[in-house]
This record gives C-alpha cells, sequence and structure tokens, in this order.
C-alpha cells in the first residue's frame, strides 16, 4: 500500500493547497498520509527549506511547491 507524507509548515498557503488536495485524493483512494512540520528537524530543513510544500510518495520525493492532482493519483495508481 502507498503512503503519502507532505512536508510543509505553519502559515504556509501552498501548503494548505496542497494538504486539501492530498486530503481528497487520498480519502477517496483510501490511502494514508501524514503531514511533517520541516520546522522540527534540521535535515528537512536543510534538505527542502525553499521546496514546501514537498509531496513524497512512499518516502520519495514526488512533487514540491505545488501538487498535481492528475500527476498524485496517477502515481498512487501503480
Amino acid at each position: 500500500m502507498h503512503r503519502i507524507t507532505l512536508i510543509g509548515k505553519p502559515g504556509c498557503h501552498l501548503c494548505e493547497d496542497a494538504r486539501e488536495i492530498i486530503a481528497r485524493v487520498a480519502g477517496e483512494l483510501g490511502v494514508p498520509w501524514s503531514e511533517v512540520n520541516i520546522e522540527t528537524s534540521d535535515e528537512l530543513r536543510e534538505r527542502y527549506g525553499e521546496m514546501i510544500p514537498v509531496t513524497l510518495v512512499d518516502g520519495v520525493q514526488h512533487d514540491f511547491w505545488r501538487v498535481s492532482e492528475d500527476r498524485l493519483r496517477a502515481a498512487l495508481a501503480d
């Protein structure tokens, strides 16, 4: 089973948009997802600091800045 992770931070409007899309797609497909605050990890901040929101599918970077609903659905269809 696939798993989606959203890396973002509070107050990020793009993160809010990404969260809405991920929640909808994950809910429709029955895929678990979680959100991680980039501010809680130096490693994440160093790696993704200028790219949030970042979407991971099965721990692999899938999208950043914006979530493409079509691309996300396609990745989860495998």
